[in-house]
C-alpha cells in the first residue's frame, strides 16, 4: 500500500512546490509588477504541465490507463486544493480575498494546465507506439506469427 501512494504523494507535493516557488518569487521580486507576476503565474503552469507531460509519459508505458489514470487524478486534485487553498495562506493571503471569480479562475487555469499536460504526455506515448496498449498488441501479434499453422483436417 505504501508504495502505491508514495508516487502519487510525491507527485502533489512536487506540484504544490512549484507553485510556493512561483509564489514567493512573485511576493519577493515583482510584488510591485503585476506584468512581472503574471508572467511567473504563466512559467508556473507551463511548468506544471511540463511536469505532468513527463509523469504521464513514464506512467503511461509501464502500466495500462486504468492504472495510471486514477493515481494521476488524485495526485492532480490534492496538490490543486492544497495549491488554492493552502498556497495563498504561505505568503500572507487569503485564498477567497479576490472573491469567487478570482477563485473559479484559478480552479480552471489549474485543471487546463494540468488536462492539457496529461493529454501532451499521452499522445506523444501513444503516436510513438511505445504505451501499454501498443506493447500488448505487439507483444499478441508476434506471437500470432510465430506460432505455425494448424493443419485442417477433413
Amino acid at each position: 500500500m505504501r508504495d502505491r501512494w508514495r508516487p502519487i504523494g510525491v507527485l502533489a507535493g512536487g506540484l504544490f512546490a512549484v507553485n510556493v516557488v512561483a509564489r514567493l518569487v512573485t511576493r519577493f521580486a515583482f510584488d510591485e509588477d503585476p506584468v512581472a507576476a503574471d508572467r511567473v503565474s504563466l512559467a508556473m503552469f507551463l511548468l506544471i504541465g511540463v511536469i505532468l507531460a513527463a509523469v504521464t509519459f513514464t506512467w503511461a508505458r509501464r502500466s495500462a490507463v486504468a492504472q495510471w489514470g486514477g493515481d494521476l487524478a488524485t495526485a492532480v486534485v490534492a496538490a490543486m486544493l492544497a495549491t488554492i487553498l493552502i498556497g495563498p495562506l504561505l505568503v500572507g493571503n487569503n485564498p477567497f480575498a479576490g472573491g469567487a471569480g478570482t477563485f473559479f479562475a484559478q480552479l480552471g487555469l489549474y485543471l487546463l494546465a494540468t488536462g492539457a499536460g496529461i493529454l501532451i504526455g499521452y499522445l506523444i506515448v501513444v503516436a510513438l507506439g511505445i504505451d501499454h496498449r501498443s506493447q500488448q498488441l505487439k507483444r499478441y501479434a508476434e506471437g500470432k506469427a510465430a506460432k505455425p499453422r494448424r493443419p485442417v483436417r477433413r
